[in-house]
């Protein structure tokens, strides 16, 4: 049995550890790379639909730079990998302020550990489905005004959280005026029932316990309260595309839309 570090489940395959591995990254089990491999089988498209969400972080928070936002909470951060939102938000905005919150025990060992000398980042253990808790948490307070607006983050991470639409409400509440909300997310794609059954059934063994795919019209309605910035809510990869990026292929698969909202 292989062995992880201590207070880590390794017969259990966590979300944040397969994508990780779709990403290249080294910082996954056996169990993770199993279950990221049968999703593979399941979504050919999964390893670009990861690498998309990168790209989108990457110019969201160059977006809400550019909007004059110098503070970012990311909630559901994962892994650090490249192209994190504290490197991205400090190139744009010199002296801005991150905080990263997750509930993988592995992602805030090796974010602390990461950013142990980083002074505007830290990262906190918290979880989406208690919004309070997180709006509450004293170090999140200590280091964010959140009387002054906010860079949102939620980035494939929504989909694992069946009852979505009252977290986002609350959070939202609680912006203030100016604020800016980054969101992407998991669609059906062009999945037949039987994959969706399979994928369904898939990730009630991972630490999410389950995933829960939405349409677009039911996207939209997360962006109650907030001006959608062009182009709108779209599928990821074409939010915003740099002229020098190459496109992926399109790989049948699921869908994931992507879209970023200024608070009115």
């Amino acid at each position: 049995m292989e062995q992880g570090p201590p207070g880590i489940d390794v017969t259990v395959p966590s979300v944040a550890r397969i994508y990780d591995y779709l990403l290249g990254g080294k910082d996954n089990f056996a169990v993770d790379r199993a279950a990221a491999e049968k999703l593979i089988e399941l979504t050919p498209n999964a390893r670009e639909g990861v690498r998309s969400n990168r790209r989108f972080i990457r110019r969201a928070v160059t977006l809400m730079a550019e909007k004059g936002i110098r503070q970012f909470l990311d909630i559901g951060a994962g892994l650090p990998t490249q192209e994190n939102v504290h490197e991205v938000a400090l190139r744009a905005a010199p002296g801005s302020r991150v905080v990263y919150v997750d509930n993988d025990p592995i992602v805030l060992t090796h974010g602390r550990a990461l950013l142990a000398d980083n002074a505007t980042t830290i990262v906190v253990d918290g979880d989406l489905r208690d919004p309070e808790g997180i709006l509450g948490d004293p170090r999140i307070n200590e280091h964010l005004d959140l009387s002054r607006p906010v860079g949102l983050l939620m980035v494939a991470v929504l989909h694992f959280i069946p009852d979505a639409g009252s977290i986002v409400a609350t959070l939202r509440d609680r912006l203030a005026p100016g604020s800016a909300m980054a969101l992407s997310h998991l669609s059906y794609g062009d999945l037949d029932e039987e994959k969706i059954r399979e994928g369904r059934e898939l990730y009630k063994s991972t630490s999410a316990a389950g995933v829960t795919p939405r349409t677009h019209a039911e996207l939209l309605r997360f962006f109650d309260g907030f001006d959608l910035v062009e182009p709108g809510l779209v599928v990821t990869e074409d939010w915003r595309p740099e002229p020098d990026e190459p496109r992926l292929p399109r790989i049948p698969g699921v869908d994931g839309y992507a879209g970023v909202g200024l608070l009115r």
